[in-house]
């Protein structure tokens, strides 16, 4: 009898150990992170010189249940810090009619949520502007913070993938090659 209780008792400590081993970690992934105030970035340049179109609104979501990102701006924010060329630039992206870029996919590499160094990740989606979607895979960095990540990444994007005519000042063109930077601290929802 006593060992029957021993064997009960060793049984269940063991199984109340297992089961809180194997959902110690769904905490730590069923978890999702959004921001409303990163930064985007997208780079121009023109022979001998180059400009930087900056906003303060992009917005994102990364959620660890489904592995999923979504990042979007609203291209009417983007400041390059000279008003005449922020209407070129929303002319040329034709912001009335197409006012946002998005980025839709889902992380390729796992993040160790308890790992507090920068993490190297892919991810892998559909990045929409000026009403054309092209699959890309993009390259970024996670730092997990103690209630957030901050995540930081750098692509490129060619202007006539997305039905895009660079503006030109008489001869000299626009570059097709933009450079698109974010940097962006989601809080742990």
């Amino acid at each position: 009898m006593k060992v029957q209780k021993t064997i009960k008792s060793s049984i269940s400590r063991n199984l109340s150990l297992i089961l809180a081993l194997v959902s110690f970690p769904i905490p730590l992934l069923a978890q999702s992170y959004y921001a409303e105030n990163g930064t985007a970035n997208f780079t121009s340049s023109v022979p001998l010189y180059e400009f930087t179109g900056t906003s303060k609104q992009l917005t994102g979501l990364i959620n660890f249940n489904d592995l999923s990102v979504d990042f979007y701006l609203d291209l009417e924010t983007l400041d390059s810090g000279i008003k005449k060329r922020d209407k070129d630039m929303r002319l040329t992206l034709e912001t009335k009619k197409f006012p946002f870029a998005e980025f839709y996919g889902s992380l390729l590499d796992s993040v160790d949520l308890t790992n507090l160094n920068p993490q190297k990740i892919r991810t892998r989606g559909n990045f929409s502007i000026h009403g054309v979607t092209r699959e890309i895979v993009v390259e970024g960095e996670i730092t997990v913070e103690q209630t957030a990540l901050h995540l930081t990444a750098n692509w490129e994007i060619r202007l006539d993938d997305f039905n895009i005519v660079p503006p030109s000042l008489l001869i000299v063109k626009v570059d097709q090659i933009q450079k698109v930077s974010i940097d962006i601290r989601l809080d742990k929802q």
